[in-house]
């Protein structure tokens, strides 16, 4: 849990409640504030499952994944390969591509360029490649007359994407198969004070009231973005549905190869659609736990 990377409360968070289902679920728990030192405290502490509730970058773009392969540490969600490739946002839209699963156009772009002049048709996204939890994202709206200034902390190279009108879909995989869907509710949009400042801070009315169709095709395709990226345990794939146009308006946003676990987090509540409990989940996920893939 904790970490350096800009995600370090909400991991800090999801850490605490985890370690506090994981010992209601029978397990004896260790906490560790991962830091430059985690290899000696992981061989200090010997675990049997390294339970992986970092957040960002180095906990869970396959850096500490590496790490616990190179010991031999069986850990939670995804492995190396799965995790680096769920943090690149542009290759992991590769690998949805080939699998036939519905995106909007993005590229990859110079800051510089960026803050120059708009490089796409109004409205658009910017938001890192390689970050979650809404973390330097940038929305500008149609008719802009000037491009975004972006703040000095964000990353050289950031994606450009098409904005898509409408609402804010989710739907958590776990083992191979989707949880349920979820629709979150924000006052503006989904930012990162309405994901973790405060309890209410959006309001997610799950299942998501949807028609059928819409609600099976997030389902469909969250499976297949967990299944092109390879990934393991626990995902969630985040959705933006234009409800003008049915079924078809779906697109995929992103993966969330190690999503949150807080109070305010949606795939707990997606769990307990399936009647399962939180330390129930924790358990799962900890029995789940293998190096490899």
């Amino acid at each position: 849990m904790g970490g350096p990377s800009s995600e370090r409360e909400v991991s800090l968070s999801s850490g605490r409640e985890c370690a506090n289902a994981l010992r209601v679920a029978g397990f004896e728990v260790v906490e560790i504030d991962a830091g430059p030192d985690l290899p000696e405290r992981l061989a200090a502490v010997r675990p049997d499952c390294v339970f992986n509730a970092l957040h960002g970058r180095f906990g869970e773009d396959g850096c500490v994944q590496g790490l616990l392969e190179w010991l031999r540490i069986p850990y939670t969600h995804s492995g190396v390969l799965a995790s680096a490739l769920a943090m690149d946002k542009s290759r992991a839209k590769e690998a949805f591509r080939a699998a036939g699963l519905p995106l909007v156009e993005s590229r990859l772009v110079p800051k510089a360029e960026v803050m120059a002049a708009h490089v796409m048709p109004t409205p658009y996204v910017v938001k890192s490649n390689n970050e979650g939890s809404s973390v330097n994202v940038y929305i500008v709206p149609a008719g802009a007359n000037t491009p975004p200034r972006l703040a000095p902390e964000a990353p050289e190279t950031v994606m450009v994407e098409a904005y898509v009108p409408g609402r804010e879909l989710t739907c958590s995989v776990l083992g191979g198969k989707a949880l349920g869907v979820t629709e979150v509710v924000a006052d503006g949009w989904y930012d990162y004070h309405a994901k973790y400042a405060t309890v209410g801070g959006a309001r997610h009315v799950c299942p998501a009231e949807i028609p059928e169709d819409v609600y099976a095709a997030c389902c469909d395709y969250a499976e297949r973005a967990h299944a092109a990226l390879g990934c393991r345990g626990l995902s969630r794939t985040d959705f933006r549905w234009d409800d003008s146009k049915g079924a078809a308006g779906l697109v995929v946003l992103e993966v969330n190869n190690q999503p949150g676990m807080t109070p305010t987090s949606l795939s707990p509540e997606q769990a307990a659609l399936q009647g399962m409990s939180f330390p129930e989940l924790c358990r799962w996920l900890v029995e789940d736990a293998s190096c490899g893939r």
